[in-house]
C-alpha cells in the first residue's frame, strides 16, 4: 500500500505519517454547498436519524461509536478499497505495524477459510516461540475467552491488551488429542521482515515479507552476512509481499541500482515528484527477483525498478497491480484519514495499476505450493519451481 507524505522522507505505503492537521475543521452554514456530501439537508437528515434512534432504539447507544460510523461511511462512499477513516485506536495500531515493533508475543496470525485463528508464523527468539507455541497451532481461547466468531483484529487485541503483561493461550495442535494451555509473557516485539540463507553455488537468498521502518537495516545485515560467506549471486524473494513503506523499498533499491530514477508519482493536478538512486552503492552481482500474484505495491516498485534498469531478472507470475499512492492525514484527536492521491510509475513510465508487472520469465507453482506460500509457511526447495528457475538462470 503506497502513501505519500513529504515524498523523499515521508512518501510512504500503507498507513504512514502524513500531514498533521492541527485542530478541527469548522463548517459554517454559510459555506456549506448543497452539492457537498455534508450539506445542510444531509445534516438535518443525520439529526433526524439520531433523534429517531434515541427515541426508538431498544439497545444501548454509544454516541462515539455512532460518530465513527458516520466518518467511516463518508469515506466508504468513495468506493475506493484503499481509502479509509481510522479511529484513534486503529491508527495507532497501523502506525505500530509500519514502525516494525509492537507490544506482543511474536506471532503472525491468519484466519482460515472456516474462520479459525491460526498461528501462521512464530518468530524465533520471541515470547511465543520461547513458550512452546508453534506455527500451525489453532487458537481456541485467549485468557479463557472462546474465539469462535472472532476476527483477526479482535484476537490480536485480546493478546495485546491482556492484563499483567501475560496471556493464556488455549491451543489445538495437530497430532495432540487434548487442547494445550500455554502462558506467554508479553514483550516488545520487532519481528524480522528479512530472512537470509546461503544456497548452493554461493547463491545468496533473501526473502522480504514486507517493507517497514526496520526493513532497510535488516536487509543490510542480511547482505553483509551473505557477503561474508563469499556470495557470488543473489535471489530476492518478494512473493506474498503486500508492500509497506515506499521509503523503505527505495532505501534498499538505493543500495542496488545505478544512479537514476527509482519511481515517480503524479497527482490529480499533474504534479510530478521523483525519487532517484544516488548510484553510490551498486549491486554488482547477478540478480534474480521472485514475484507472484500477491506481490503488491512497494514490491512492485522494487520489481519495476529492477526490470527497467535491467539489473536483474524478474521470475514468477504477474504481480498484483497496485500502482496508486495513498496519503494519510492524522487529526488532532488521534484519528486519521487515508486517501488515494496519486499514481506511481516505474522508471520507464509504466503505470502498472490494475495490470501488474509481467515477469521476464514466467513460471507457475503447483496448487499445493501456492497454498503453502499463501499460508505463510516456508516452501520446500524441491517444490519451488520458481526458485529452481532462478538458480538455473543465475548459473
Amino acid at each position: 500500500m503506497e502513501e505519500k507524505g513529504n515524498f523523499r522522507k515521508g512518501f510512504l505505503t500503507g498507513a504512514a505519517a502524513g500531514i498533521l492537521l492541527a485542530g478541527c475543521i469548522l463548517l459554517t452554514w454559510n459555506f456549506i454547498n448543497q452539492n457537498q456530501a455534508v450539506s445542510q439537508e444531509n445534516i438535518r437528515k443525520l439529526q433526524l436519524l439520531e433523534n429517531t434512534i434515541d427515541q426508538k432504539y431498544l439497545g444501548e447507544i454509544d454516541k462515539s461509536q455512532m460518530a465513527d460510523g458516520m466518518y467511516l461511511g463518508l469515506v466508504a462512499g468513495l468506493a475506493d478499497p484503499y481509502s479509509r477513516y481510522y479511529t484513534p485506536k486503529q491508527y495507532q495500531e497501523t502506525k505500530e505495524g509500519l514502525e516494525g515493533s509492537y507490544q506482543g508475543i511474536g506471532t503472525l496470525l491468519r484466519q482460515t477459510d472456516d474462520g479459525l485463528i491460526c498461528v501462521a508464523e512464530c518468530y524465533e527468539g520471541y515470547p511465543a516461540a520461547n513458550a512452546g507455541v508453534q506455527s500451525g497451532d489453532i487458537l481456541v481461547k485467549i485468557n479463557g475467552t472462546d474465539l469462535t466468531g472472532a476476527t483477526l483484529s479482535e484476537a490480536a487485541d485480546k493478546i495485546k491488551h491482556s492484563k499483567d503483561d501475560r496471556v493464556l493461550l488455549t491451543i489445538r495442535r495437530e497430532g495432540e488429542n487434548d487442547l494445550l494451555d500455554i502462558e506467554v509473557i508479553l514483550d516488545e516485539v520487532e519481528p524480522s521482515t528479512v530472512f537470509a540463507e546461503m544456497l548452493p553455488e554461493r547463491t545468496g537468498y533473501i526473502r522480504i515479507s514486507s517493507f517497514n521502518q526496520q526493513t532497510p537495516s535488516q536487509y543490510e545485515e542480511a547482505i553483509d552476512q551473505l557477503q561474508s560467506q563469499d556470495m557470488e549471486k543473489l535471489v530476492v524473494d518478494l512473493r506474498e509481499n503486500p508492500g509497506g513503506l515506499l521509503s523503505a523499498v527505495c532505501d534498499i533499491l538505493n543500495d542496488i541500482l545505478p544512479q537514476g530514477l527509482i519511481v515517480y508519482t503524479e497527482d490529480k493536478d499533474g504534479n510530478r515528484e521523483e525519487i532517484e538512486s544516488t548510484g553510490e552503492k551498486v549491486l554488482s552481482l547477478p540478480l534474480a527477483v521472485l514475484v507472484n500474484e500477491n506481490s503488491a505495491s512497494a514490491s512492485e516498485i522494487f520489481a519495476g525498478a529492477i526490470q527497467d534498469h535491467q539489473v536483474g531478472t524478474i521470475i514468477g507470475t504477474v504481480t498484483f497491480g497496485k500502482g496508486i499512492v495513498q496519503s494519510t492525514y492524522p487529526f488532532s484527536d488521534g484519528s486519521a484519514l487515508k486517501l488515494t492521491t496519486s499514481h506511481y510509475y516505474t522508471p520507464n513510465g509504466n503505470d502498472i495499476h490494475g495490470v501488474g508487472i509481467q515477469p521476464d520469465v514466467e513460471v507457475e507453482l503447483s496448487k499445493d505450493a501456492k497454498e503453502t506460500l499463501a499460508s505463510g509457511q516456508t516452501l520446500e526447495k524441491d517444490k519451488d519451481t520458481q526458485l529452481a528457475k532462478a538458480l538455473e538462470l543465475l548459473g
